[in-house]
Parts: C-alpha cells; structure tokens; sequence
C-alpha cells in the first residue's frame, strides 16, 4: 500500500511540476485524437444524416455494418493499415507508416463508424412529422437535411464527442502505426504500457491520471449535452 501511496504522490507531483516530457505526450494525445475527431465528424454527420433520411438498397445491411464496425477491436485496424502502410504494402510508397498521419489515419477509421451511426440515430430520433413537413412545405433533400442537422445539433455534437473520447484512449492503432516515438507519435495509452513495462509506475501512473481528467472531461461535457427532463 505505501508502494502505491508514494507512487501516486509521486505522479502527482510530476503533473503538478508540469513536467515537460509528460505534458508533451499530453498534448501529442489531444492534437492526434482533436484531428482523427475532426476528419470523423466531417465525414460522419453528413453520411448519417443522408442515411437516415434516405431509401436505398441495402440499408438495413449497413446499418448492421456500422454496428459491427463499431465494435472493431483497434489492433484489428491497425492491423490493416500497418499491412497497407508497410513497406511492401500497396501503399507504401508513402511513407506513413510511424507517423502523426498514420495514427489520425487508423483513429478517424476507428470513430468514424461511431460518429456516423450516433448521426444517423439522432435524426431517426427527431419528431418524425418534421421531415413530412418539410417536404409538404416544398423542401428538397438538401434542405430536409439541413434543417434536421440543425434541429439534432446537440446531438450531433455528442456524436462528435464520443469519438473523440474513443479515440483519446485508443492504444492498439496508435501503437502500431505510431511506433510509440518520443516526441511524436507516444500518446498518454501508448506511453503508460511503455513507462510501466520499464518499472517507470510513477510516470506510467502520472499519465494515467491525466487521461482521467481528460475522460472525466468528456463525460462533463456530455452530461451538459443531455436535455434537461421537464419536472
């Protein structure tokens, strides 16, 4: 217990001396998961918005896919790209691989599905008059889209936020098309399984507990999100 005690106080201090080294793999975290959630949003909300509102062969089966995509473990993606990244892959050439861009590249694959489905979903949860009015009214697909986007922004920006909060604490992507470099590519996940395994537990810890703030942050920030109830 004493063990753990000082380890903690220990971890405390270097997050409160702002030790240089771990408030660089803070911010390398923030700018890598800030991007991937960008490029997912971007993407994401447009594509579940038009799925949502739209009538098409095959629908229902990726709606399915999403789910199932969603679920992905996040070595599997790695996986992937590191085969597509490498330098016998297809797209090697590139020079990706254990870069910045190779880790947005897996994250946004990652939350993507997330961001999308959560889309698709706030607008299948919208009052579903407002679309026939819409259309009543004269309003073409665009505009339906548009407005209903507008209508479900709260939501919307959730969606956005839980991927963010998926891709801040991914580690088998990161790791593997990252290369887990200082200065560049160590994130907060990939750093405390490097720092632990080297017997480092206070550091390991100190970065544990500022990926707590963060994911405490997140889940703050979703809560005011929610529609307050009507007493």
């Amino acid at each position: 217990m004493d063990y753990f005690t000082d380890s903690l106080l220990a971890a405390l201090r270097l997050i409160g001396s702002f030790d240089a080294a771990t408030w660089r793999i803070v911010g390398t975290s923030l700018y890598i998961a800030l991007i991937s959630t960008l490029l997912a949003a971007l993407a994401g909300i447009p594509l579940g918005v038009t799925a949502a509102l739209g009538d098409f062969p095959g629908r229902r089966a990726l709606r399915q896919l999403l789910h199932t995509l969603m679920a992905m473990p996040t070595v599997m993606i790695g996986l992937i790209f590191y085969g597509l990244l490498s330098r016998r892959g297809p797209l090697g050439e590139l020079g990706l691989l254990y870069t910045r861009q190779a880790v947005i590249l897996g994250e946004t694959t990652l939350i993507l599905p997330i961001v999308m489905n959560l889309a698709w979903q706030a607008v299948e949860d919208a009052d579903p008059a407002l679309a026939t009015t819409l259309k009543t009214l004269g309003a073409n697909f665009r505009q339906t889209a548009s407005y209903l986007a507008r209508e479900v922004r709260r939501a919307l920006l959730a969606a956005a936020v839980m991927g963010f909060g998926r891709a801040i604490g991914e580690i088998g992507a990161a790791m593997m098309l990252g290369g887990n470099i200082a200065g560049l590519t160590r994130t907060m996940t990939t750093a405390i399984a490097l720092e632990t395994g080297k017997g480092e537990f206070e550091q390991g810890l100190a970065l544990g507990l500022a990926l707590l703030g963060v994911a405490g942050a997140v889940n703050a920030f979703l809560f005011r999100l929610r529609p307050e109830r009507a007493p």
